[in-house]
């Protein structure tokens, strides 16, 4: 059975099963998701209806951001998928779809703010700011025409405390606006305002959960002793360890023992 996106086969509004007067049609054909994970650029051309193309993502890495509120657009790196609100097996996946909200590298929207305003992003930058400037034996000498355009730009150089911090993370929150699966690419805008507020971040359990299960991967390929009940115990080299904090340390005892 092909997929079908006819309705044909649905019931009546009252109930009724609708009869079969016909077949499938070439044109209520559907196909298989894409589901795009992150990783190196793969894309794949598909024919449809029309001699017309889709560009089907497999895999993407990067893709062009709006920052709104500062009407610019960067080509930036894609970290990883951090929520989504139909289901959350699609943010363990890391499966790029439209409306997925992700992280992305900040860097591209740093080095431009620094560059337009001509002063660090972060306090903290502009605490670092403040020794080299001092040890740097000339600033670079502007015009006064220059100087005051850049007086200009600063009065409006504010940004949100919410986006400062996740600057000084070095990412930043963002949404899929583009269809990965049928345009190929991965695009979309920094979230800011009441949309990033109303984002459900991590909560505490969540940071101590990734926190351990990072001190269980930089365990890898290491010697380890497992504590077991029955004072049992297994000793072995930790080969993989998942999310779940399911392990793999082959050892000859782990047939007897479990």
């Amino acid at each position: 059975m092909g997929i079908s996106r006819s309705s044909r086969h649905k019931r009546s509004e009252t109930g009724a099963q609708r009869a079969h007067y016909r077949k499938k049609r070439k044109f209520e054909l559907g196909r298989q998701a894409a589901n795009t994970k992150l990783g190196p650029k793969r894309v794949h051309t598909v024919r449809v209806r029309g001699g017309n193309l889709k560009y089907r993502a497999l895999r993407l890495e990067s893709g062009n951001f709006a920052w709104g509120s500062e009407h610019t657009t960067k080509k930036t790196r894609i970290i990883s998928v951090v929520y989504n609100a139909s289901n959350n097996e699609l943010v363990r996946t890391n499966t790029l779809v439209k409306s997925a909200i992700i992280q992305v590298d900040a860097t591209p929207f740093r080095q431009w703010y620094e560059s337009h305003y001509a002063q660090p992003i972060t306090k903290k930058g502009k605490a670092q700011a403040a020794p080299a400037a001092d040890a740097s034996a000339e600033p670079k000498k502007l015009s006064n025409h220059a100087q005051r355009h850049l007086d200009e730009r600063k009065k409006d150089a504010k940004i949100d405390s919410l986006l400062e911090s996740q600057f000084a993370a070095g990412r930043l929150y963002a949404a899929i606006s583009s269809r990965p699966g049928q345009s190929g690419r991965a695009d979309g805008y920094i979230l800011e305002g009441k949309e990033l507020e109303a984002l459900p971040l991590p909560t505490l359990p969540d940071i101590v959960f990734q926190l351990i299960f990072s001190v269980f991967k930089t365990l890898t390929d290491q010697q380890v002793t497992v504590e077991l009940k029955n004072d049992l115990s297994i000793t072995g080299v930790l080969k993989s360890v998942d999310q779940l904090r399911h392990c793999t340390i082959p050892h000859r005892l782990c047939a007897e023992i479990f």
